[in-house]
C-alpha cells in the first residue's frame, strides 16, 4: 500500500487492519515522503510534536504500531530528486520548506523549542 505520509499513525493503522480483515496475508506500506518528525508552524495543520508518530518511534516501532509487515519512507534526498533536484537537498539552501521532515525551519522560532535532541539529529543526518 502506498500513502503520502504518516502523521499520527491512526489512519494507517485502520487501513492496514481493514486490509487484513479483507483477506490480505501481508501488508507492506510505502510512504511517499520522509517521516514527519516535526510540527509545522507555517500553515499545515500538524499536531504538537509529541503526537507525531515518527517523533516518538523509529521505523521498526512504527511498523509494529500500524500492524504492517514492512514500512519504508522516501528519503529527503529522494524527495528532492523526485522534484527534479538531481543532487538532492542542499543543506545550506533547501529549495522548499522541509522543516516537518528535517527540523530545519526557514525562520527562527522564537516561541517554540526547535532544537532536536541528539537521537533526532542523528536520524536527520542519516536521512540526508
Amino acid at each position: 500500500m502506498v500513502d503520502d505520509s504518516i502523521v499520527r499513525g491512526t489512519t494507517s493503522l485502520k487501513i492496514v487492519d481493514m486490509m487484513r480483515q479483507a483477506g490480505a496475508r501481508e501488508v507492506h506500506m510505502r510512504i511517499a515522503s520522509p517521516p514527519t518528525r516535526h510540527s509545522c508552524f507555517y500553515g499545515v495543520d500538524t499536531p504538537e510534536r509529541s503526537k507525531l508518530l515518527a517523533a516518538r518511534m523509529d521505523i521498526d516501532e512504527m511498523c509494529r504500531y500500524i500492524h504492517a509487515d514492512s514500512l519504508a519512507f522516501v528519503s529527503i534526498d529522494g524527495l528532492y530528486r523526485a522534484c527534479q533536484h538531481e543532487n538532492g537537498r542542499q543543506m545550506d539552501r533547501p529549495s522548499y520548506c522541509d522543516a516537518c521532515f528535517t527540523g530545519h525551519y526557514p525562520t527562527h522560532l522564537t516561541d517554540q523549542d526547535q532544537e532536536p535532541d541528539l537521537k533526532q539529529r542523528a536520524e536527520i543526518t542519516a536521512l540526508n
